[in-house]
């Protein structure tokens, strides 16, 4: 009996992570459905380790996809800065580098002031519900936008739009990639630059965290009794977030973000009526 128990609680923890990683680089929101999956499974997770645990996984995924982005940023801002070479090519790449710093202030800056009243007020499974709505609301007002602005096209005030949209994300249900894909899209960026301003950002935010709060997964009590069962979610959400962000790349290249907005509704509504 205690081999099935201990089976179960893996096979629970395999979903969780798959769920997180499938649902991370999509705009429906990682952290409602793992609100609503720990109440359908009834766990209990205390603390934040398993969020950041997963959370990193999908850093990873990201980092592998935008992997010659990623070089090319760098390469090209080190020798804006440190070469003075200041062709076309690196100026709007260290530009587009600068602005992604921009972006991530206000997400920095609201995560430490209201992450605390958010973990314990709006962590509901009901508000999840409701949050779904507002995002496939989001999702429905920008399914046929297509936009003009390209990377060397950007300005300031995007950069600090996104950010805010980001930031709006810290609440769970409201999807951080929809939020920052809605808002890209309202300041008129085009499908290709959203998507990829969108995923870029993820990095900086995702590492401060997993950084700041690498702590909290050695000083969680659970950790030791539950190494298994964390280590089986993270390498799930690593491959769950890699397969989901490469069929993401091509459902927004094709501009059928309308279909997750039906899915956001449908689940909220669910979640509303029956949880």
């Amino acid at each position: 009996m205690e081999t099935l128990t201990e089976l179960g609680l893996l096979i629970k923890y395999l979903i969780l992570g798959l769920f997180q990683g499938f649902t991370e680089p999509i705009p429906i929101s990682s952290s409602g459905h793992l609100v609503i999956l720990r109440d359908l499974f009834g766990l209990e997770i205390k603390g934040l380790s398993f969020e950041i645990l997963v959370n990193f996984g999908s850093l990873i995924a990201v980092f592998i996809v935008f992997r010659k982005d990623i070089a090319r940023l760098i390469r090209n801002g080190l020798r804006f800065i440190v070469q003075k070479d200041r062709d076309e090519e690196a100026k709007e790449d260290f530009r587009f580098i600068l602005f992604l710093v921009i972006a991530t202030i206000p997400t920095g800056i609201l995560g430490l002031l209201f992450e605390d009243m958010i973990s314990e007020r709006l962590s509901g499974v009901v508000i999840v519900g409701y949050t779904l709505l507002i995002t496939g609301a989001a999702l429905w007002i920008i399914r046929n936008l297509r936009g003009k602005k390209n990377d060397g096209e950007l300005t300031i005030k995007d950069a600090l739009i996104v950010g805010a949209a980001q930031a709006i994300a810290l609440i769970p249900g409201i999807s951080r990639s929809g939020a920052t894909i809605v808002a890209a899209m309202l300041v008129g960026m085009k499908r290709e630059t959203a998507f990829r301003f969108s995923f870029l950002l993820y990095i900086p935010v995702s590492l401060g965290i997993t950084v700041l709060k690498i702590t909290d997964i050695f000083t969680d009590p659970n950790f030791d009794t539950l190494m298994i069962p964390y280590a089986i979610a993270f390498l799930a959400s690593i491959i769950a977030s890699y397969f989901a962000l490469k069929w993401f790349a091509n459902i927004m290249a094709k501009g059928n973000l309308k279909y997750f907005a039906f899915y956001c509704f449908i689940v909220g509504i669910l979640v509303i009526i029956f949880l």
